[in-house]
């Protein structure tokens, strides 16, 4: 839910609950790649709260629209290293099943 000014949707705060410096710090680089964005930065206003306050200001763009663009790349970046990820495991058990690795070399 963002706060700040209703007159001005450029500029705007999200509390985001049950979340840390994982999604905050992601968020905030992914959000900082868009040429609209002046700004954006997250705080944790108490370490005993599991809550991120999210600062977004831009240049004309609404901070919501910048904020639902940057959820979406971040989370097709997640899909995109989970699928290579599996990819990797998938190919290495491939490649021990058909005996193309020499664990012993790995045990050294």
């Amino acid at each position: 839910m963002p706060t700040g000014s209703q007159e001005d949707e450029t500029c705007a705060t999200f509390v985001l609950h049950e979340e840390d410096h994982t999604l905050g710090n992601s968020l905030r680089y992914i959000i900082m790649k868009n040429p609209d964005v002046i700004f954006c930065g997250y705080s944790i206003p108490h370490p005993s709260e599991n809550k991120i306050n999210l600062r977004i200001q831009t240049n004309g763009t609404p901070a919501v629209d910048v904020l639902r663009r940057g959820l979406s790349e971040l989370t097709a970046m997640c899909e995109h290293m989970l699928a290579t990820f599996e990819t990797a495991v998938e190919e290495h058990k491939e490649a021990q099943q058909n005996g193309d690795i020499d664990m012993s070399s790995a045990e050294d």
